[in-house]
């Protein structure tokens, strides 16, 4: 589920805050799984769009992403990390970057559960979106975010398919 709650009247330049909230089945043991979601080369090649990640310190990095909605597109420098972690039950992803067209920024908290012999991973996060991408995207944003982040997952349940076999 995605929704929008609009901070500002609706203009260019338009902060938006916006609710993402998703539900994941990965094959394997939790802790399998929360090595997977924190292993900073299954990260870059998961994360759509991104250029470069470097790892600034444990847990941080440092990011060049591309990202586009409709016509908008632009390359986006921020940062990443993970916060709040209690190993291998939930954590605390936060994200900021700021280009051209605008600035995104947002947390997600990522909680993982058994369930047999798979694992449930769940997220819940909050975001804002500003700038030229939040005045023209507003209507597209909310299914361009939960695209994203389940291309994302789907990348991972990928890797954790064949790291399980």
């Amino acid at each position: 589920m995605t929704r929008w709650v609009p901070t500002r009247p609706s203009m260019p330049g338009t902060i938006w805050g916006m609710k993402v909230e998703g539900a994941y089945t990965f094959p394997g043991q939790p802790q399998q799984v929360w090595d997977l979601l924190l292993d900073p080369e299954s990260l870059r090649q998961c994360i759509p769009g991104v250029e470069t990640l470097t790892e600034t310190g444990p847990d941080h990095w440092d990011a060049v992403m591309k990202v586009g909605v409709a016509a908008i597109k632009g390359t986006y420098k921020g940062k990443v990390a993970i916060v709040d972690k209690q190993p291998p039950l939930n954590y605390t992803l936060q994200v900021e970057g700021s280009g051209g067209p605008g600035f995104v920024k947002g947390t997600a908290k990522i909680t993982l559960e058994p369930s047999g012999d798979s694992t449930s991973v769940k997220v819940e996060g909050d975001g804002q979106v500003g700038g030229m991408l939040a005045g023209v995207g507003q209507r597209m944003l909310p299914g361009v975010a939960k695209m994203l982040m389940n291309q994302f997952f789907e990348c991972l349940i990928n890797k954790s398919k064949v790291l399980a076999a």
